[in-house]
């Protein structure tokens, strides 16, 4: 184990336990525990795919369920995701009885993030960054960017970037005297049921990206000014030999940097800013303070893409990549899983249908997903063709109805909408009403596809929108778009090419 990092050292071959393992982020760091030569086994509710077969091919043992049986494991510590809580069931018994154990036995535990910051990121030039919208995005296009030149990077993504084909690794380890890069996405979201700090508080970065800011997590932050305060946490933890870039459209953003900055500043996106943009999102050129540096052509398409880039362009150079080399490096990014993924195209008389799969459900993302894709149709010469919105308000933040306001202005750029409202204890149809007859809503999946093929047409683009897996609704779609093309012409009826 030697040469690993310092935390590795002292703690070689350590067996953790990992609480919530299943979860995209302690996915994660299992995968990292792992492969830095730690015993790692888990438990979730329902260990489900992709992430459980993702972790069994690694080696890792998971248990299913929370049973305080798992304490006689006796791992060196317990770590703990944000899943878990001291929660009640109506029986009064606990919903997590594994913690209730560790906390009787006084065993050790810490909490994901923390064990990360200690065991992985200490002695790396950490690179994280933070966000409402694009953290999984910009993460990706960072670490592509420092893997293209040659850096070989560590990063933990909160999905999977298809240049990778996984969403964490070690990367180059640190040597005495040398900091080697660790890419991190950074979640304002809280640490645990003990520390309800961000996330991001424990990654202590040398290089911090704050995208944007808006209210979200409104099951835990009150207001705009809550989720300010942690940002402002974040840039507190910056050395003053680190440099923050943040995004100069962004008013919450200023009130953030206003509170006190103690590092390099570099801003990107306003007109005054150090890194501009000049020319459509799919092909641009790269300014730094009016002077062209590098030219990006690539397959992504929206102005938010284009500021994710800017931004991830501006962290690569504080670690010495010029900007033309990460524009290089851009025009071969393959985006992430999950961000208008193309999860199947049927042939109809008359046009085919497109199915896509994004990861959108806070209304700004939604908006921005839709202009995204209306942008890259009207660029193709297809501004003819119709993209009906297919969505779950599934976030705790959209489940509560916060921003149910919102909604139709997330949608006004598709040609219809429809909401799947089973569980939400909101009036759905009531919130869509301003987008009139273009509105449907549905109770179940079922009745959900039911109402999306009484209405797609040749040549639709059917975009689903959720946090979570949808109920298959992809595939249900796809099936549903191949059933009919067979009926049209059942000998030369084209194929779903579902992924």
């Amino acid at each position: 184990m030697r040469g690993r990092h310092a935390a590795g050292r002292d703690n070689a071959g350590m067996h953790i336990h990992i609480l919530g393992i299943c979860g995209t982020f302690m996915g994660g760091v299992a995968a990292l525990a792992r492969e830095a030569g730690h015993r790692v086994t888990g438990c979730d509710a329902g260990v489900y795919p992709p992430m459980s077969e993702q972790l069994r091919a690694l080696g890792i043992d998971l248990i299913e369920g929370y049973g305080a049986d798992q304490l006689a494991l006796r791992p060196d510590v317990f770590v703990v995701g944000n899943v878990v809580s001291r929660a009640r069931g109506p029986d009064g018994a606990p919903k997590f009885p594994l913690m209730e154990a560790i906390l009787d036995a006084g065993a050790r535990y810490t909490s994901g993030p923390q064990w990360l910051g200690e065991h992985v990121l200490h002695g790396r030039h950490v690179l994280a960054v933070a966000g409402t919208h694009g953290k999984t995005t910009t993460t990706a296009m960072l670490a592509w960017i420092l893997e293209h030149a040659g850096l070989a990077p560590g990063f933990l993504v909160g999905g999977v970037p298809l240049n990778f084909g996984v969403s964490a690794r070690l990367g180059r380890l640190p040597v005495e005297g040398a900091r080697t890069p660790f890419v991190i996405e950074a979640d304002e979201y809280d640490t645990a049921f003990f520390d309800k700090r961000s996330k991001f508080v424990h990654y202590r970065p040398r290089t911090a990206v704050l995208n944007n800011l808006e209210f979200d997590h409104a099951d835990i932050f009150d207001d705009l000014a809550a989720i300010e305060r942690q940002f402002h946490h974040l840039l507190r933890t910056v050395p003053p030999s680190g440099r923050v870039i943040a995004n100069g459209l962004e008013e919450s953003l200023a009130r953030v940097l206003h509170q006190g900055l103690w590092s390099e500043l570099r801003t990107f996106g306003a007109a005054d800013s150090d890194y501009t943009a000049d020319g459509d999102a799919h092909d641009f050129a790269v300014l730094r303070r009016g002077t062209p540096v590098a030219h990006v052509r690539w397959s992504l398409a929206g102005v938010h893409n284009q500021l994710n880039a800017l931004a991830a362009i501006a962290a690569a150079e504080h670690l010495g990549v010029a900007p033309s080399a990460a524009a290089e490096a851009l025009a071969s990014f393959a985006n992430v899983r999950r961000r208008l993924e193309v999860r199947g195209r049927v042939a109809l008389p008359g046009g085919a249908v497109t199915v896509y799969d994004d990861f959108a459900h806070h209304p700004t993302a939604m908006r921005t997903t839709i202009d995204g894709l209306r942008r890259r149709l009207d660029h193709g010469g297809r501004a003819h063709e119709r993209i009906v919105a297919i969505f779950e308000p599934r976030s705790n933040t959209m489940k509560r109805g916060t921003m149910k306001a919102q909604l139709p202005w997330a949608l006004e750029g598709a040609a219809l909408a429809f909401c799947h409202a089973g569980g939400l204890d909101w009036d759905a149809a009531a919130a869509l009403a301003p987008l009139g007859a273009r509105a449907h809503v549905a109770p179940d999946i079922d009745t959900l596809v039911a109402q999306v093929m009484a209405a797609v047409r040749p040549g639709d683009h059917l975009l689903c929108m959720s946090n979570g897996a949808f109920g298959g609704v992809h595939g249900r779609l796809l099936a549903a778009l191949q059933a009919r093309a067979v009926a049209a012409d059942p000998v030369s009826s084209g194929a779903a090419a579902a992924q």
